[in-house]
């Protein structure tokens, strides 16, 4: 049947249904490569700031005025011990106003330590360099975004007027611009300065052994909720512990909304690849129902008549996924390398559309959209039942 499917419908409908296929599941799969592309660069970008779980002081009512915590506790040792953490910082914030050639903006100066983990601002560094805090010379250096940077006209090495208001006066501090990042995340760019955590200390009147809080970064963003409950019930009752899910809700509640969208786009093309193939093993039937007549009047059981059908039907849904993969791992493969797509990014953050090739999702995509063709097929082979052998072969 395979070999010779020669009839005078059936060789241009399975031509249209592969492509049909094909075309519906290049469709899902560079939705479900987008979507979890978008979601990656998204998260990275929020956790390149904030970490992915922050650990404070209970009382403190807001990041812009924080109560100081001790650098020593004893729940460091077990969470570094764990398996699922990477790294731990300490870090501390300071609400403050540049002054730069007569531009004026409101900021929030992140003061880091020697063990800051800076491997998301080396990645996206544009100008300059990472300070290192060890030395002793460039404790005055920050770090500033781009558009930040164009707003207030600065330059690199440019001298930075900071205001800080402590109690009933207006501090003042300066420091020295030594680096330039672009992150596309106009929401934080705009508001952190990075600089020296001993700036904060000495303003805020604290210790060296004082900071305003640590910063957990996990090995897999996946593990976030389940660590998040572990470290809340590790650090004790004085200590708050919050995943970047209840710092930045609004942003992944706008990541859930794009996922729905995605959802609605591979249920439609999951009908369109079943319905498709129903059509395809109508015509399949009708265009053989001599043949189903000769092999009732032989003797073989409707069953297995059934199955001859059905296997014809996902040989030719087989050739629709295989060229569908095909043409949908060749656009995000393009898409990966040469951003083609564009985007406004302060709309969506991100410059180009980002994809992700991840292999479990292909074969889950895969999968689904054969058992629901397949489970699909089952209700139009029940035709072949109502096919009358004598009949069948007398008007062939």
């Amino acid at each position: 049947m395979i070999k010779g499917s020669k009839g005078r419908y059936s060789r241009p409908v399975i031509r249209i249904s592969v492509l049909s296929i094909a075309l519906s599941l290049t469709v899902m799969f560079v939705s479900i490569a987008i979507l979890t592309g978008f979601r990656r660069e998204i998260r990275d970008k929020v956790t390149g700031f904030t970490g992915h779980i922050q650990i404070t002081r209970f009382s403190e009512n807001s990041n812009l005025i924080p109560y100081p915590v001790s650098r020593q506790q004893p729940f460091l040792r077990v969470l570094l011990n764990h398996p699922k953490i990477k790294h731990i910082q300490v870090y501390a914030t300071k609400a403050g106003i540049i002054n730069a050639y007569d531009q004026m903006q409101g900021v929030l100066l992140k003061g880091v330590g020697e063990d800051y983990d800076w491997t998301f601002f080396r990645k996206r560094l544009a100008e300059g360099q990472i300070p290192d805090f060890r030395d002793s010379s460039q404790k005055n250096d920050v770090l500033i975004s781009r558009s930040l940077a164009d707003f207030l006209n600065l330059k690199l090495h440019d001298n930075i007027r900071m205001y800080f208001i402590v109690g009933d006066h207006t501090v003042g501090r300066k420091f020295r611009l030594t680096g330039i990042f672009e992150t596309g995340f106009d929401e934080f760019d705009r508001l952190f300065v990075i600089g020296n955590i001993q700036h904060i200390q000495k303003i805020n009147g604290w210790t060296r052994d004082q900071v305003g809080g640590f910063e957990v970064i996990l090995k897999d963003f996946r593990d976030i909720v389940s660590m998040g409950k572990f470290v809340y019930h590790q650090i004790g009752f004085q200590l708050d512990a919050s995943t970047i899910y209840q710092l930045k809700p609004q942003i992944f509640d706008w990541l859930d909304l794009q996922d729905m969208n995605v959802v609605i786009i591979l249920a439609l093309m999951i009908v369109v690849s079943a319905i498709t193939m129903i059509s395809t093993l109508l015509i399949l039937i009708l265009e053989r129902t001599s043949m189903i007549g000769v092999l009732k009047a032989l003797g073989m059981p409707n069953r297995r008549i059934r199955k001859i059908f059905i296997y014809h039907a996902l040989y030719i849904l087989g050739w629709g996924i295989g060229f569908g993969n095909l043409m949908g791992f060749s656009l995000c493969l393009a898409q990966q390398k040469w951003g083609i797509v564009g985007l406004p990014q302060e709309s969506y953050y991100v410059p180009v559309v980002p994809v992700n090739l991840d292999v479990l999702n292909i074969l889950l995509l895969n999968c689904i959209t054969v058992l629901s063709c397949f489970l699909m097929l089952l209700v139009p082979s029940m035709i072949i039942t109502r096919v009358n052998p004598v009949k069948a072969i007398r008007f062939s």
